[in-house]
């Protein structure tokens, strides 16, 4: 498991105050477990199964009509609504539906039939489905106890006598609080919540599967523009990995928590979860507007926006460079030769001895002769490269056969990046500095057709390097000469940056994949 530390979840055996909640917990947005947390509830007492609670609850709220969901591939509930569809039945109807189920348990029986007085009260709603998964196909889920847009909605009003919000979150509007109820197993879709959540556990037992936001990637999030897109795109159990390949990190980032009766978990917003409920389950949910989005005002929802995106493009554009150059050959081959990263030399006067190629130590002279070779590499294997300076004579001949004496083990994905990437600053410095004064046809065409996007990223990325190891004068006087091989300067640092920015444009459309579920390539995608 590779959970940061900071994203551990907690277990707490004390119920903390509203104080510490607020200040120590609820801001970190991390999960933590309360144990016992509810175990003061009359609901604790009276909803529990085992002790006469069904017919506590039937008594009740049996007159109430309520709606439940019916899975089309039960015991596995979706959340979305092309996996399944609500339907109206009395409370009552489906108390008895949780009483033949007990009462099959207790005689020991796994896979009961319903009786057929409860199968006829349903056979408004389908009957095509087997008897055996009659009792699996129907989830009490989500049935509101408390709802404060639309008090009328609230189904079960009645229950909230049994039941009190916890002494930590008095101090927290309630958007909702609703009752979660399964005759016999049932897991949910993971998904997250735009809400913070308390989930309390009245009776029975549920395991809780969680993601960190930031595991995004390796759920497949639905398409942000579509009608499930709190949910994840990977069927449960084993995902296809052909499909899905980054869910091969999904057990890595996950955490699990197993919920007694009387226990509560907090989920954040955001954060995914799955839940396994066992037979005979009640559970009690609180959800609550975070902080965080109760004081975001509408008019900087675009301006968060972009500094978001930015803030996960930018973690994306250093992902890609650090994979792409995974087990780099050349910095393997270099590491025993002395660095230069430290060397103070930065006088404009110091870098004209590096003119002349004797003058190198060997590591930069070794990292000159393969870069040259390597431009000269790329420009035969595609066309001759017409030089756009003064200089017609193009790509040096003149110790070509020196220079090039390379050996093939250097073939890799992407040579010239892998090399830049693998030199340190001051090094990279004197290579560009030797190669603008002897080999300027190669310098110019290595930035205007050797380098990739991903080598102009690299590139530049060592630029700013090596600006922050020399002097304002020494640093100028670099540029002047390295820019200098060029017939338009301006044109040869647009070329540049606009392979830089390909580069970016990459890594932002992955994480609007990654993130958002939004892939350019495949276009409107159907939920799942």
């Amino acid at each position: 498991m590779v959970v940061e530390e900071s994203l551990r979840i907690q277990t707490f055996n004390q119920v903390p105050s509203a104080e510490e909640f607020a200040f120590h917990i609820e801001p970190k947005n991390v999960p933590a477990v309360f144990e016992g947390c509810i175990r003061n509830w009359e609901a604790f007492f009276k909803w529990n199964p085992y002790n006469g609670g069904l017919a506590y609850l039937q008594q009740h709220v049996g007159s109430s009509v309520v709606q439940v969901m019916m899975s089309r591939s039960p015991p596995v509930f979706y959340g979305d609504i092309r996996s399944h569809e609500r339907v109206p039945i009395p409370y009552s109807t489906f108390i008895a539906y949780c009483m033949d189920h007990l009462e099959n348990i207790e005689d020991g029986k796994d896979n009961p039939c319903q009786s057929e007085e409860n199968r006829l009260k349903l056979s408004d709603i389908d009957q095509t489905d087997s008897c055996a998964n009659e009792v699996q196909q129907y989830y009490l889920a989500q049935v509101p106890i408390l709802n404060v847009e639309n008090d009328d909605a609230a189904q079960l009003k009645c229950l909230s006598e049994d039941i009190h919000t916890p002494e930590f979150l008095q101090t927290k509007s309630m958007f909702s609080i609703n009752l979660w109820m399964n005759s016999a197993k049932t897991r949910s879709s993971t998904h997250y919540d735009i809400y913070n959540n308390l989930l309390c556990v009245v009776s029975g037992c549920k395991q809780v599967s969680l993601w960190p936001p930031s595991a995004s990637p390796f759920l497949y999030p639905l398409p942000l523009y579509g009608e499930a897109s709190n949910h994840s795109a990977i069927m449960l159990g084993s995902p296809d990995l052909s499909l899905y390949p980054r869910a091969k990190y999904l057990e890595e980032h996950s955490q699990i928590v197993v919920l007694q009766a009387g226990d509560a978990l907090f989920i954040p917003e955001g954060w995914y979860h799955q839940v396994d409920s066992e037979d005979l389950t009640i559970g009690v949910n609180f959800w609550w507007q975070s902080g965080i989005m109760s004081s975001v005002l509408e008019h900087m929802d675009a301006y968060y926006l972009r500094r978001i995106l930015k803030r996960l493009t930018d973690k994306e554009l250093d992902q890609r460079v650090q994979h792409s150059l995974a087990g780099n050959e050349f910095a393997a081959t270099t590491s025993d030769l002395p660095s230069n990263a430290h060397r103070d030399d930065t006088d404009p006067a110091g870098l004209e001895q590096k003119n002349m190629l004797h003058n190198l130590g060997s590591l930069e002279l070794q990292s000159l002769r393969r870069l040259v070779s390597l431009v000269h590499d790329h420009v035969n294997q595609s066309q001759p490269v017409g030089c756009s300076s003064n200089d017609t004579q193009g790509i040096e001949s003149n110790d070509q056969v020196a220079i090039r004496k390379e050996d093939s083990s250097y073939c890799l994905e992407d040579q010239v990046a892998n090399l830049i990437w693998s030199l340190d600053p001051i090094t990279l410095r004197n290579v560009f500095y030797a190669m603008a004064h002897n080999f300027p046809r190669t310098l110019e065409a290595l930035v205007l057709h050797a380098l990739s996007p991903i080598g102009a990223e690299i590139l530049t990325r060592k630029f700013e390097e090596v600006d922050h190891l020399m002097t304002v004068d020494s640093r100028d006087h670099f540029y002047q000469i390295v820019y200098g091989v060029f017939e338009d300067r301006f044109a040869a640092m647009d070329k540049l940056l606009n392979r830089k920015e390909s580069f970016a444009c990459q890594a932002f459309k992955d994480v609007l994949d990654q993130y958002l579920g939004v892939n350019f390539n495949d276009g409107p995608q159907r939920q799942v």
